[in-house]
């Protein structure tokens, strides 16, 4: 597992470095729109603060769902993915690692930049610190639910759009329990029932959505 991730790191790198935009662009959107909003809304503190959790978990939602409609279009063009689907490796593992890499290459960047963002809506640091945790273990869900929809969008048109149609319903528990862990903090209440929540979420995905996306994948190829 560990050099196949590794492998997949490396060929994601390199995908990465000759389409730069397919990273940087849901990045730029997370800045954007998160900056926009202490603008268009004022320097109201407590006001930016309340809002905090929707805005920065709808934005990296948002953003993540962005990057996901080209996951697999690469490997089916060049025919990386008619390779494995032929190899001894199993097409579920594959899948695994190939969302990890994308997790680590497009997730982290959104990790990392969320603080930093969230001090623009006057989040205390004990918010700070859960929303990196629920972020932490949201997008991982976001990425592996989004890789079903990419894998059944395959190959079709205007694939970005009905990949939002389709996955955007199973994201909404993630957005509910994500920004709901701050929100709860911000009460004065603890966050670990959200935290749970979402980890459970984490673990599910981790087991089933491999296995789905490459059951998508093969119907995809037939």
């Amino acid at each position: 597992m560990l050099n196949l991730f590794l492998a997949l790191m490396k060929r994601e790198w390199r995908l990465a470095m000759r389409r730069p935009g397919d990273v940087l662009i849901p990045l730029v959107f997370f800045l954007v729109v998160c900056s926009l909003f202490p603008l268009g809304v004022g320097a109201d503190a407590a006001l930016l603060s309340k809002m905090a959790p929707g805005v920065l978990w709808v934005s990296a939602l948002l953003a993540t769902l962005l990057s996901l409609s080209r996951l697999f279009e690469q490997d089916e063009q060049d025919g990386a993915l008619e390779q494995v689907l032929f190899s001894h490796l199993p097409l579920s593992l594959w899948v695994l690692g190939k969302v990890l890499a994308h997790t680590f290459l497009t997730g982290v960047p959104l990790l990392l930049l969320a603080p930093i963002l969230g001090l623009q809506f006057s989040l205390p640091t004990s918010s700070l610190g859960v929303l990196m945790v629920s972020l932490a273990l949201g997008l991982p869900v976001l990425t592996l639910l989004g890789a079903i929809g990419a894998a059944l969008v395959l190959g079709l048109r205007s694939a970005g759009v009905l990949l939002a149609l389709l996955i955007l319903p199973f994201y909404v528990p993630v957005l509910v329990f994500g920004a709901g862990a701050v929100q709860a903090v911000q009460a004065g209440l603890g966050a670990q029932a959200h935290l749970s929540v979402l980890a459970a979420f984490l673990l599910l995905a981790l087991f089933f959505a491999p296995l789905a996306t490459a059951a998508a994948l093969r119907l995809a190829l037939e």
